[in-house]
C-alpha cells in the first residue's frame, strides 16, 4: 500500500499563547491567520505515493495496418515479380540440350517442383516431346494443361504455351527466326526466371547486351 505523506500540523507555539485556566475565564487572544502552507518537505526513508506509469501511446505510424487476408492475401504472397531474372547458360549448338537438363535437374534439386518449369527447343525436339506426340497432339497437350510435370515443346508452338515460374530454353540449331522468336515469347512465359542454353553472341543479339 502506497505511504502518503502526513499533512504539515501547525505547532502550539505558532498558536500564541493559551489563557491560563482560572475560575474566571479571560477571552481568548486572537490567533494570526496562517499563511499559504509551504510544500511538505521530502522525508529520507518514507517515498511518497507511486504513481502507476501512464500507458504508451501510439502514434499513427506506430500502428500496424492489417494485411489482407483470404484469397487476396495468397494471390499476393504469389504473385511474381514483373521482369523475370534472366541466366545465360554458355552451350554449343550440340551441347544446348544437355545444358537445358542439367539446368533442369538442379532446379529440380534446390526445391522447384516438376511443375513449375518449361523448356523449349529451338532445333530437334527433346525425346521426351516426340515421344508423348506420338500418342498424338490430345494427350501431349493435356499434359501439359495439367502442369503436374516438367513440359518440353518446340519453339514452333511455344505461344501455346501457359505461364510457368521458370523456362529454360534450349537454342539447339533452327533457323535464326526461331530463337528471334523463341526467346521474347519465353521471356513473357516465365514468372520469375528465365534461363537460356546457347550461343552468348546469338542469345544477346536477341535479348540485349545486358543479358
Amino acid at each position: 500500500m502506497p505511504l502518503i505523506p502526513e499533512e504539515p500540523q501547525i505547532h502550539e507555539s505558532a498558536q500564541g499563547p493559551r489563557a491560563t485556566p482560572a475560575s474566571g475565564r479571560t477571552a481568548p487572544t486572537p490567533r494570526p491567520v496562517p499563511g499559504p502552507r509551504p510544500a511538505a518537505p521530502s522525508r529520507p526513508g518514507r517515498p511518497g505515493p507511486l504513481r502507476p506509469t501512464p500507458p504508451v501511446q501510439r502514434t499513427p505510424r506506430d500502428v500496424a495496418k492489417p494485411g489482407p487476408s483470404g484469397p487476396a492475401a495468397h494471390a499476393a504472397s504469389d504473385a511474381v515479380p514483373a521482369t523475370p531474372q534472366i541466366q545465360l547458360i554458355p552451350a554449343s549448338v550440340e551441347g544446348a540440350l544437355d545444358a537445358a537438363e542439367e539446368a533442369v535437374d538442379l532446379l529440380l534439386d534446390s526445391g522447384r517442383t516438376p511443375g513449375d518449369v518449361l523448356v523449349i527447343t529451338t532445333g530437334e525436339q527433346h525425346p521426351w516431346a516426340a515421344h508423348e506426340l506420338s500418342f498424338g497432339e490430345a494427350a501431349y497437350w493435356a499434359q501439359h494443361d495439367s502442369g503436374d510435370d516438367v513440359f518440353y515443346m518446340d519453339a514452333a508452338v511455344a505461344s501455346r504455351a501457359a505461364a510457368r515460374p521458370v523456362v529454360v530454353v534450349a537454342v539447339n540449331g533452327g533457323p535464326d527466326a526461331a530463337a528471334a522468336t523463341a526467346l521474347p515469347l519465353a521471356l513473357t512465359r516465365a514468372g520469375a526466371l528465365l534461363i537460356v542454353c546457347g550461343d552468348p553472341q546469338q542469345i544477346n543479339s536477341v535479348l540485349g547486351a545486358g543479358v
